[in-house]
C-alpha cells in the first residue's frame, strides 16, 4: 500500500534579486509555479501552496495556506508547509525549480517506506536541500514545533530528532538523471537559461 502524498509548493519568499514574483513570473508562456505542479501533479493526492498572498494565486485553484508560524523565516515555513497536508507523507518543493522531479519523490517514497525514515533528502555541495525533499508528517511535525518553541531558525535544526534518510549521490542520480531538480532560479539571466534547458536548445 502506497502511502499517501501531498506536493505542498512554496511560494513564500521576497524574489528581490529577480525584481518581480518568481512564482508568477512567466516560463515558456506559463507562471513558472504552473510548471512546477504540472511536473509534480503524477505523484500527488493533494496540491496546495503556501502564500502570504492569497489572493495572486487564486487562479490555480489550489488550497492555499498562510504562514501558520508568521515571522519564522524558512522554518516556519517548513512548518506551515508540513502541518497543512492532509496525507501521511509531504513533498516540499520550492516554487522556482523548473526541473522540480516526480520519479525523484518516487524513489524518496520507496525508501521512506522501506527503510522507516522521516525525512529523505539529498545533500549536495551546498548542503542539504530542504526544499526539494520528502517529510513524514506524523514525526517531523512535532519536532520542527519544537524547534521553533526553542527559537532554533534553522531548516534543519530538528533533524536530531527525526530519522533522517541522506540520499547517495548515486540515488540521487537514479532518482534525477537530468541532475537539474534542485536547481532554483534566481535571476532573470537563470530563468533564460532554465527556459533553453527545458526546450532542448
Amino acid at each position: 500500500m502506497k502511502q499517501a502524498i501531498t506536493v505542498v509548493i512554496q511560494a513564500g519568499g521576497a524574489s528581490s534579486r529577480m525584481g518581480e514574483d518568481k512564482a508568477l513570473k512567466l516560463f515558456l508562456g506559463h507562471p513558472l509555479i504552473e510548471r512546477v505542479i504540472d511536473r509534480l501533479a503524477p505523484i500527488a493526492d493533494e496540491i496546495i501552496v503556501t502564500t502570504n498572498r492569497p489572493a495572486e494565486y487564486e487562479f490555480l485553484g489550489l488550497r492555499l495556506i498562510p504562514d501558520l508560524k508568521p515571522g519564522r523565516g524558512a522554518l516556519g515555513g517548513l512548518y506551515t508547509a508540513i502541518a497543512s497536508t492532509a496525507h501521511p507523507l509531504a513533498a516540499v518543493v520550492a516554487c522556482d525549480m523548473p526541473f522540480a522531479s516526480s520519479t525523484f519523490f518516487e524513489g524518496a517514497r520507496r525508501l521512506m517506506v522501506s527503510g522507516e525514515a522521516d525525512v529523505v533528502i539529498a545533500k549536495t555541495d551546498e548542503g542539504y536541500e530542504p526544499f526539494h525533499a520528502l517529510y513524514r508528517r506524523e514525526t517531523c511535525l512535532p519536532a520542527i514545533e519544537s524547534a521553533i518553541d526553542a527559537d532554533q531558525w534553522k531548516v534543519i535544526s530538528w533533524f536530531p530528532k527525526v530519522k533522517v534518510r541522506t540520499l547517495t549521490s548515486d540515488e540521487v542520480n537514479s532518482f534525477d538523471p537530468s541532475g537539474l531538480c534542485f536547481w532554483n532560479l534566481n535571476t532573470p539571466q537563470e530563468f533564460l537559461e532554465a527556459e533553453k534547458r527545458a526546450t532542448g536548445q
